[in-house]
Order: structure tokens, then C-alpha cells, then sequence
């Protein structure tokens, strides 16, 4: 009797380290988890002035908290659900201030201004975007035709965009770099998670491929696209965007046509 006592004893005592063991486990995932967000370089770069709370339970994260557009609320979640020891995301963010009516002026000029953001060969920071009747109208300055040129393209695909009148200047001087130019002669090192979070909201902005429901994965900068296009163009176009995105080393399409 006594010894069969001692062995439940002793298997109770076992079932508690273990159990300790495991939550002291998941306390070190979660922390890590939040940790991980917050020093990722969409949280730095793109987030960094926006009030995002991120609280993990288990690996089942919930975000709370505002971003200043409305590209940061796919932009944070995108992020955090590409991190080792995430479950799933619970994305509650809320948009600080009033958010512009669907294809309004101010809402097209928005889509605009998110289809360029984080394109690599584009200087948002150098470019004003107004709207008008779905008119958009582009000011500023390039550093080349080309650039120019690949501005007018992305603004075209924004949805809501009926019209884009191209009123940049090209910089003069030969050789001088935009603001965006310099951000990719930088050695800083992106992670696979913000990739793939720029990626897919880079996708969703654009209006040839907000639909397709992309599948993104990134490992080492190097980007694989699966899903379906209605056609080869289609296809094609996306792997365009996704290769001006900053950080991406390489794109690997796996996209099959419908």
C-alpha cells in the first residue's frame, strides 16, 4: 500500500515538473515572440511611430493598439504571423483618426501612396501624390526617366486610379541618389518576415493582384510565390512587383494559370 502511494506521489510530482516545465517553455516563446516583432524591420522602419501592443499566449497572439494607415494593420499582422512559435493572430488594430471613404480622393491618393511604399526602385518619400475624380496627379522629383516612368506604372495599377498625369521633374544632376536609392545602398539586414510582410501588402495594394490570394514564403531573402493567375500576364506581373521589393535577393513563381 505504501509503496503504491509513493509511486502516485511520485508520478504526481513528475506531472508538475512537466507541466511547469511547458509553461516556463511557452513563457519563453511568447516572450520571445513579442521581442522578435518589435526588433523585425517593419516594426523599426515602417511602424516604428505607431502605438502596437502585442500580447502572446501559447503562441496565440492578439494585436491591439492604432497605426497611424491602413496598409499597417496587414503590414503588423503579416509580420507577426511570419514569426517562429506563432499559432495564429488576432489582428485588432484600429486606424488612428478619421479613415476616407471608399474611393474618395483622399482614400485613392492613400492606395497610391501604399502601392509605392515599399517598392525599392520608386522614391515615395520624393513624390507627392494628390487625387482628383480618380485623377491622380504625381509630383516631385526622379532620379531618371526610368524611375519616372516605373512611378507612373505602380500609380496606374492602384485601385480607384482612372487617370495618372506624371508632372515629376528629373534630377539634373547626373548620379545623385533619391532618399529610397540611399535606403537600399544600405548593408542593413531584413528578415524573412517583414519580406514577406512587405510583399504580401505590396500585393494587396496593387490592383492586378489584390485578388489573387498569393501564397509568400521567404527564406533568406529569396521569395516563392504559389497560387493561381487567370493568365501568364498576370503571373508575370507578379513577379515584377515582388522583385522591386526591398530586401528581396531573388523570386521563385510557382504561380500556376487557371
Amino acid at each position: 500500500m505504501k509503496k503504491s502511494m509513493y509511486r502516485l506521489a511520485l508520478t504526481a510530482i513528475a506531472a508538475s515538473l512537466l507541466l511547469i516545465g511547458v509553461s516556463l517553455q511557452a513563457s519563453e516563446t511568447d516572450d520571445r515572440i513579442g521581442s522578435s516583432a518589435k526588433k523585425s524591420y517593419v516594426f523599426r522602419t515602417y511602424l516604428k511611430g505607431d502605438d502596437i501592443r502585442i500580447l502572446s499566449e501559447n503562441g496565440a497572439v492578439t494585436l491591439t493598439g492604432t497605426v497611424s494607415q491602413e496598409s499597417g494593420k496587414s503590414l503588423a499582422l503579416d509580420t507577426v504571423a511570419g514569426l517562429p512559435g506563432v499559432k495564429s493572430v488576432d489582428n485588432q488594430l484600429e486606424v488612428k483618426g478619421q479613415v476616407p471613404a471608399a474611393y474618395s480622393d483622399a482614400w485613392v491618393a492613400a492606395r497610391v501612396k501604399s502601392s509605392l511604399l515599399y517598392h525599392r526602385n520608386v522614391n515615395l518619400a520624393g513624390t507627392k501624390v494628390s487625387a482628383k475624380d480618380g485623377t491622380v496627379t504625381l509630383r516631385g522629383e526622379a532620379s531618371n526617366k526610368a524611375q519616372k516612368d516605373l512611378t507612373t506604372e505602380y500609380a496606374k495599377d492602384a485601385e480607384g486610379v482612372k487617370k495618372v498625369k506624371n508632372e515629376m521633374t528629373i534630377a539634373k544632376k547626373p548620379g545623385k541618389k533619391t532618399v529610397s536609392e540611399k535606403m537600399v545602398d544600405m548593408t542593413e539586414w531584413i528578415d524573412d518576415a517583414s519580406i514577406t510582410a512587405l510583399v504580401k501588402t505590396t500585393l494587396l495594394y496593387h490592383r492586378s493582384t489584390g485578388g489573387l490570394g498569393t501564397g509568400v514564403e521567404t527564406k533568406e531573402g529569396v521569395v516563392t510565390l504559389e497560387g493561381k493567375a487567370k493568365n501568364s500576364a498576370e503571373r508575370d506581373l507578379a513577379g515584377k512587383f515582388v522583385s522591386d521589393i526591398r530586401g528581396v535577393k531573388r523570386v521563385v513563381n510557382n504561380m500556376t494559370i487557371e
